[in-house]
């Protein structure tokens, strides 16, 4: 049994609106799509290595966004980033008779992400008195797609799509601030990742840090505890929600 709300500590009085980290921190990206793409595969009788190929697809994440960051594509949508990976990803695992729907569909899997089972509770908690988006490099129908598909109950979609840049890029984090009409320290940045939390806390954000450590399985290196003193270490959402007394 979950303990009552706490009263929020009044230094965090003044925020108004809660933006989140979604791959890994709401939503678990691993695991779904794994269940989703081999489920997939096996009612098709296509035979692969499902879980290497996500961990690889995953690990191709960030170099991707570097590739637009560095200027060497135009920006690019985090689905045709996604679809391209796959592509050579495909080849690579030697998996064959796949045509370009068979691919469409495969890398949809991304809309269909499952959240984790504190994640839609706990939204649900912090929307009766915040503003709750997610602040997230999945681009505007990626986001929109899982949150119908998931359940879950954002009052806005903020993508790195709406300011042509990905996180940590400060102009994520200043330009949600921004389009909400907040001074940044008025807009929390949640996530399991240390790192998007430092840079949102460079950009005057407040933060709050939940542990994922099984988000990507046996491969997980990092953010098993939080690694500097954010605003809130919580548990989960939940816990996240009974902090700020809600």
């Amino acid at each position: 049994m979950r303990s009552a709300p706490a009263t929020p500590r009044p230094e965090l009085g003044d925020v108004r609106a809660i933006l989140f980290d979604t791959f890994g921190s709401v939503v678990d990206w691993r695991g779904s799509l794994i269940a989703d793409l081999g489920g997939w595969a096996a009612g098709r009788g296509i035979a692969g290595d499902w879980a290497g190929l996500v961990d690889a697809w995953r690990a191709a994440y960030a170099p991707s966004m570097d590739r637009v960051r560095r200027g060497e594509l135009p920006w690019t949508i985090l689905d045709d980033l996604h679809r391209a990976t796959l592509e050579g990803l495909v080849a690579r695992f030697g998996i064959t008779g796949l045509g370009d729907a068979d691919l469409d569909h495969i890398n949809r899997g991304w809309h269909r992400l499952k959240p984790w089972p504190d994640a839609v509770p706990g939204l649900t908690r912090l929307r009766r008195r915040y503003i709750i988006g997610p602040l997230s490099n999945g681009n505007v129908a990626l986001l929109v797609n899982m949150a119908k598909a998931a359940g879950i109950p954002w009052d806005m979609v903020c993508s790195t799509e709406l300011f042509g840049h990905y996180k940590p890029d400060p102009e994520t984090y200043l330009g949600a601030a921004r389009m909400l009409g907040l001074a940044p320290g008025q807009v929390m940045m949640a996530a399991a990742h240390n790192g998007d939390l430092a840079a949102a806390r460079a950009c005057g954000l407040r933060t709050a840090f939940w542990p994922r450590v099984t988000e990507y399985g046996p491969r997980q290196v990092r953010d098993f505890a939080a690694d500097a003193e954010w605003d809130i270490v919580a548990a989960d959402i939940e816990d996240l929600a009974s902090q700020l007394g809600v």
